[in-house]
């Protein structure tokens, strides 16, 4: 639970923000329960704005539910709910255009340093919420909510515009929170006598696609065939070391350390293929699984400089046989993804039932490696950010018991329940590590929600609405029973 107080100047710029949160960790503590109301959602609260003075409290308390720990946001959710609902608040009772508030406020010039902790170290928020505007025809609105209200429907649209703090970093500085483990990761890439490559890595996946994303990093820099690199994960007899999968990490973090792994390797077999092409290895460039000498027909193809390698009959002076490196990649900062979402849909007052007319969400991951992967990971997030604000509720009884124990009285969302999705991305390149990639698999998660609140409370024209907004609710609400 939190209490928020949003002030603004003469001229609708944000001049300070208070917020008092009450943070529920359940029956007992679990490990990483403090860090998500604290370090993951009170320093979040500047959102996307330009706010010079923050003051944030939060308690914790023990209750006789669940225990809390990280889910898929973890803290974000909650940051960006609080703060967009906030900003959406403001502009009706100031009576001002929801998207040109939040325009007003953008932090422009990066990097910027917000009042509680975190830096930013780049973006375009402009750029997003002109896109969304652009991909919703925001300027058709109103005849849509009038057509609607003549078809016996409340039409509404909400703004989410969300940023998030991931791939969680550095290790100094979180190690002086007390965490037991670093925020590194680390990678070797085994190049073999044939040719084929090997990436082990200490992230792991689970349904996010790193087998092709991370092959595919590979192939693109070597250029050769995806089919000749595996990727090995979560294997403790032949992965040297690894912190996992979590915060949206693996590409910004895990994917650093195989480009760093790489760069080695690199610079490896290019001073073998210049010694075997009797060259400069300044010469040498890689194009096409070929290390060709520049300006001349000379080259010599990848698998003939992995079997020199091992042979090891002609190497350069010195040189260790084997083709293979390993790096770890500690970053300096966290990346912040961040995005544009609007919502429209339609309540059908006379039942509460919630109808999505349309959803745009235009996000900036930094560079995409594999772009469909990227949407994907958008749309699972966006069908859990709107669970969460329709359906889903952990209920408990007067004696602590919970009652939605089990899917049949827990409601997650279904195919029928959510709208197809409009999403594209605008893109600045993260400067904190050597891809320019930000994280992508929690953002939709972290900014559906708010959007979906606010287009209800705004269709119903009643701004007292609590998650999830179940027709019964939303009917109450309507009919000035909330």
């Amino acid at each position: 639970m939190s209490k928020a107080e949003l002030a603004l100047d003469a001229d609708n710029k944000m001049i300070g923000l208070r917020v008092k949160t009450y943070a529920n960790f359940g029956a007992y503590m679990s490990l990483f329960s403090s860090s998500v109301p604290t370090y993951l959602y009170a320093t979040l609260l500047s959102g996307q704005y330009n706010i010079p003075a923050i003051y944030t409290e939060v308690v914790g308390v023990y209750t006789n539910t669940t225990p809390v720990d990280a889910y898929r946001g973890a803290g974000r959710p909650e940051a960006c709910y609080l703060l967009e609902r906030l900003v959406e608040t403001a502009a009706r009772q100031l009576k001002v255009d929801p998207a040109e508030l939040r325009r007003k406020n953008f932090i422009t010039q990066f990097p910027h340093q917000t009042p509680v902790i975190m830096a930013y170290d780049t973006g375009d928020f402009n750029a997003s919420l002109d896109a969304a505007l652009k991909a919703i025809d925001y300027a058709g609105f109103p005849a849509r909510k009038a057509k609607a209200k003549s078809e016996g429907k409340l039409r509404g649209l909400g703004f989410s515009c969300y940023i998030e703090a991931c791939g969680i970093a550095p290790s100094k500085a979180v190690g002086s929170l007390g965490a037991g483990v670093g925020l590194w990761e680390s990678a070797e890439v085994r190049v073999n006598p044939v040719g084929t490559i090997e990436i082990l890595t200490g992230s792991h996946s689970h349904g996010q696609g790193h087998e092709t994303t991370f092959a595919q990093l590979v192939a693109d820099r070597l250029g050769i065939p995806i089919s000749q690199i595996s990727i090995v994960h979560g294997d403790t007899d032949k992965v040297q070391f690894g912190m996992g999968t979590y915060g949206s990490r693996s590409a910004a973090v895990g994917m650093s350390a195989i480009f760093k792994a790489m760069e080695k390797v690199e610079a490896k077999a290019k001073k073998i293929a210049a010694h075997q092409l009797e060259a400069s290895e300044n010469d040498i460039v890689i194009e096409n699984g070929e290390f060709k000498v520049t300006g001349t027909d000379k080259s010599i193809a990848l698998p003939m400089v992995a079997l020199a390698a091992y042979t090891a009959h002609n190497l350069p002076d010195g040189m260790e046989p084997g083709l293979k490196e390993s790096a770890f990649y500690d970053p300096t900062n966290f990346t912040f993804p961040a995005g544009s979402y609007i919502c429209e849909l339609e309540v059908d007052p006379g039942t509460g039932k919630t109808s999505f007319v349309n959803f745009v969400a235009v996000d900036d991951f930094g560079r995409l490696i594999n772009p469909m992967i990227v949407e994907g990971q958008v749309h699972g997030g966006l069908v859990q950010g709107i669970g969460q604000a329709l359906l889903e509720h952990a209920i408990y009884n007067d004696d602590g018991q919970l009652v939605t124990a089990s899917f049949m009285d827990y409601a997650m969302p279904r195919a029928e329940d959510v709208p197809s999705f409009k999403v594209s991305h605008t893109e600045t390149l993260c400067p904190g590590n050597p891809l320019g990639v930000k994280g992508c698999g929690e953002a939709g998660a972290i900014g559906a929600s708010a959007a979906v609140i606010n287009a209800i409370t705004d269709a119903i024209g009643n701004n007292k609405l609590e998650m999830p907004a179940t027709p019964d609710r939303v009917w109450h609400a309507i009919h000035g029973n909330a």
